[in-house]
């Protein structure tokens, strides 16, 4: 899950002698109008499927852009594909969604052209997180879409859903937990520091992230699985083979509307808010489109239509929106969330991993 468009621009043949002359003027202004197109990117699969099926056909139709979604591969590899094709002046997309991590590696080589607010008036709907700047200020990214982890239970098992994430420790769970198998997937060191040290600045030190790294050792007897491959803990979860867990609030949600035994809980110390970004690349031509682009998916109708449509968390502020309490609860939470230490993953990614293999996966 984790990880654009059909175009209709017709025009009217204009008949009649007596206006031959303004149809031949206006000839070059339709031209350019049709030639108006964008290559956007987007995780494949259902995500791209949706956005094709209920957002990008509207978004040409309103502006006449035409846009032609590119289906992104997993990981980093499609920020090697940029940035190899940016040095050779060419945008395999114009736009991309991109993870967090992609966003500060791709800031270190300058692959996003800066973004103009001026462009994008509903760049102030945004919550401030979602505005993802270069160093110097500059705008590199604007929050495309938002997804949540979350505390997961089973109902059989679980009769009363638990409050916090502290649940994780608790002796009574032992071997009962599925758990995300990367330190920077699971964002798990910022869960303990939330839970246990007052909160995610507690990592800004090695002494801090050592000292978050054997807290989080200490969860391993309850761990029944740390895994790599979503759909078998899912799998896991509905059976109460391995009842308690973090795994998308989304899909958990979907689940349980499905008739399985599963909630999805929002801890008092929030859930993990994951994100993409719509960025821009350097090599693209295309810089007015982007920014109408980016503009119109910054839209609360729209943000919300995502809510409905893909079940992703908005990512502009909530008293714009018109989603019922029902449907932002389907996505998202009013808690404060945990926001991931995405800088770490790029300045200390050897370091941790080194750790988390050591007291962690080992």
């Amino acid at each position: 899950m984790r990880d654009i468009l059909k175009t209709n621009v017709s025009r009217r043949a204009v008949l009649g002698a007596g206006v031959a002359g303004a149809s031949l003027l206006a000839m070059p202004a339709v031209l350019r109008a049709q030639d108006k197109s964008l290559k956007v990117g987007v995780y494949g699969g259902y995500f791209k499927d949706s956005f094709d099926k209920n957002i990008f056909a509207d978004f040409t139709k309103e502006t006449g852009i035409a846009v032609e979604s590119v289906a992104e591969p997993t990981g980093e590899a499609w920020l090697v594909q940029l940035e190899q094709a940016a040095k050779a002046g060419q945008a395999p997309a114009d736009v991309s969604m991109m993870s967090q991590v992609a966003m500060l590696k791709g800031q270190s080589t300058e692959l996003w052209a800066p973004l103009d607010l001026a462009k994008i008036p509903n760049g102030s709907n945004l919550i401030d997180h979602f505005v993802n700047k270069y160093p110097d200020g500059r705008v590199a990214g604007i929050g495309a879409v938002a997804w949540y982890i979350t505390l997961v239970t089973n109902t059989d098992v679980f009769k009363e859903a638990p409050t916090s994430w502290s649940a994780l420790w608790d002796p009574a769970n032992a071997d009962k937990l599925g758990l995300l198998a990367l330190v920077s997937n699971s964002f798990l060191l910022e869960v303990t520091a939330k839970t246990h040290f007052g909160g995610t600045n507690a990592l800004d030190t090695e002494e801090g992230l050592l000292k978050a790294f054997e807290k989080l050792a200490e969860v391993k007897p309850n761990v029944r699985l740390w895994y790599r491959d979503e759909a078998q803990f899912e799998q896991s979860l509905k059976s109460g083979e391995i009842p308690m867990g973090q795994y998308y609030h989304d899909v958990t949600g979907l689940a349980a509307k499905d008739g399985q035994p599963v909630r999805s809980t929002f801890p008092k110390e929030g859930g993990i808010m994951d994100s993409g970004c719509w960025a821009l690349s350097r090599a693209s031509s295309k810089v007015e489109e982007a920014h109408t682009f980016i503009n119109y998916m910054s839209q609360p109708k729209i943000q919300a239509l995502l809510s409905r449509k893909v079940g992703t968390a908005p990512t502009v502020k909530r008293d714009l929106l018109d989603l019922t309490a029902e449907e932002f609860a389907a996505v998202s939470s009013d808690i404060d969330p945990i926001i991931p230490r995405y800088d770490l993953y790029t300045t200390k990614a050897d370091w941790l991993n080194q750790k988390w293999t050591e007291m962690i996966a080992g």
